[in-house]
């Protein structure tokens, strides 16, 4: 199919990026990687009277350390972050997740903040933010403001980016102490959304007791969906087999997958508690 009629500006700055947001009004939509956007175009599920590219706007696509947090700038490449030293080295569930994300020729255009700010639950990077703890900046006519992960998914297609504004900054806190993590989704061929995910990230102390854990779920829930009584079933834990059980059962509990061409419910929900188990043990080995 062709896309309904649209209009088309490629701002050379963030600022006239927000004013051209404001100028065309609710109608009018950000264009990053596109792959999610222009797909939907085509199909006429989204019909925007306008786009701004945001290709143009400078000091967007970074990945470094500061102030003791992981910075990513909304349009840093999932190819970036395959190819970057600090992820590899630091956050290797990034790659784990990039590398799962469609084909070379969507990762090496497709953007990270793109991939969030779309609002899918489908889409690989919510539940690896869930995992970690992140936070989302916005930018907006009236400045900058911080959002934390757990308050920005609260609805199906639906983030805390409103109307005039853009999602500019993905920052996460440096882990202290004995971290790993990990992420993995089953899917019926590449490229193809998952027929469930697992994001996984845990510290531990000297002792070996489990610290902090972040779970987060893909494509099971209409939202992004953080396992929170996975995560209060393993903190304070040895992480023994026993603890990782009750945590993977917790997690196909709590989801709440639907009958689809990807699988039923049922079979969706042991998908879950496997690759739970999975992922926490794939994250204890990298710590």
């Amino acid at each position: 199919m062709i896309p309904e009629q649209f209009g088309y500006s490629a701002p050379s700055s963030l600022g006239e990026a927000l004013s051209l947001l404001q100028e065309h009004g609710e109608d009018a939509k950000v264009l990053a990687g596109g792959h999610s956007l222009i797909p939907m175009m085509k199909l006429r599920f989204a019909a925007p009277t306008h786009l701004v590219d945001i290709n143009n706007v400078p000091g967007m696509s970074y990945i470094n350390e500061e102030d003791g947090k992981l910075k990513i700038g909304a349009l840093a490449r999932e190819v970036d972050l395959e190819d970057s030293e600090l992820i590899r080295s630091k956050f290797p569930i990034f790659i784990d997740a990039s590398k799962l994300i469609a084909d070379p020729q969507v990762r090496n255009f497709g953007t990270v903040g793109g991939n969030i700010a779309h609002g899918d639950a489908a889409n690989d990077h919510p539940a690896v933010m869930l995992a970690l703890n992140a936070e989302v900046e916005i930018t907006g006519p009236e400045g900058k403001r911080t959002v934390p992960i757990d308050e920005f998914f609260y609805g199906f297609y639906m983030t805390a980016v409103q109307q005039g504004e853009i999602l500019t900054e993905i920052s996460i806190p440096l882990p202290e102490g004995k971290f790993g993590c990990a992420y993995h989704k089953l899917e019926r061929k590449v490229g193809d959304y998952a027929t469930a995910g697992v994001a996984v990230a845990l510290t531990v102390d000297e002792s070996g007791t489990c610290t902090s854990a972040g779970i987060g779920l893909t494509n099971v829930n209409p939202v992004p969906l953080r396992a929170s009584r996975s995560e209060e079933a393993l903190v304070g834990s040895k992480l023994t087999d026993e603890d990782i059980a009750r945590a993977a059962q917790f997690a196909a509990e709590d989801c709440s997958p639907s009958d689809d061409l990807r699988g039923d419910e049922d079979y969706k929900r042991h998908v879950v508690k496997v690759l739970t188990k999975r992922m926490i043990k794939k994250a204890i080995d990298r710590i």
